[in-house]
């Protein structure tokens, strides 16, 4: 049995499909596009379908996986990315496909690209002279308070035009590892007179294993 990664892109309206529309649109494309993925057995069966660290309803990335099987021992991903991206809803767009060579579970780390209203430059400012920032997160267990100053003690950003600018990197671990979305930030920043999440664009770049090379 061979792990499949397709990776791809989800930019512009495709933002905001939730994670289980794009769970029920994969499983269709990839039924209609003839592809040798493996099904789960029983009463049943259906495609085996997993997707990598999904983003929070609106924000974008350029690095997004999911994974399939197949019983095939050898797969070519230039066949397999041109049977699928031609039955893609605008905004997606499968980048590569090719055998998984690491688990899920070897992500810790994603790269985002904010921008927001430049009028927000006041709250990054404070954000960065307050001695702490507390936020709290919901989790399978209740919720937790933390503190975002020790994931990112400052935040420099760069004004261009009417818009501001900035990245971060926050842990992005699946089942009991942190994974912090950066809309937390985002709900703080607007705490402190920073402009509401609707104004704002989130865009995933990069998710990074635990020796900080590319996740594939």
């Amino acid at each position: 049995m061979t792990t499949v990664r397709i990776f791809f892109e989800k930019r512009g309206e495709a933002a905001y499909i939730s994670l289980l529309d794009l769970q029920r649109v994969f499983h269709r494309l990839l039924k209609i596009s003839g592809l040798p993925v493996w099904y789960t057995q029983g009463f049943n069966p259906h495609i085996y379908l997993s997707f990598s660290c999904p983003l929070s309803l609106g924000q974008e990335s350029l690095c997004e996986s999911c994974e399939v099987k197949t019983e095939q021992e050898t797969i070519d991903g230039a066949v397999w990315q041109s049977a699928l991206q031609p039955l893609m809803p605008r905004g997606i767009t499968i980048t590569k496909v090719a055998r998984a060579e690491e688990k899920v579970s070897a992500i810790a780390a994603a790269v985002y690209e904010v921008n927001m209203p430049l009028s927000s430059a006041p709250a990054l400012e404070a954000y960065n002279a307050a001695p702490a920032a507390e936020v709290t997160k919901k989790t399978k267990r209740g919720q937790k308070t933390l503190d975002l100053k020790q994931y990112l003690p400052r935040l420099d950003w760069q004004a261009e035009g009417e818009q501001l600018h900035f990245a971060v990197q926050l842990p992005c671990g699946s089942g009991e590892a942190l994974n912090l979305n950066p809309a937390l930030l985002m709900q703080y920043l607007q705490g402190l007179g920073g402009a509401p999440a609707w104004q704002c664009q989130v865009l995933r770049t990069h998710l990074y294993d635990q020796t900080g090379r590319d996740f594939a």
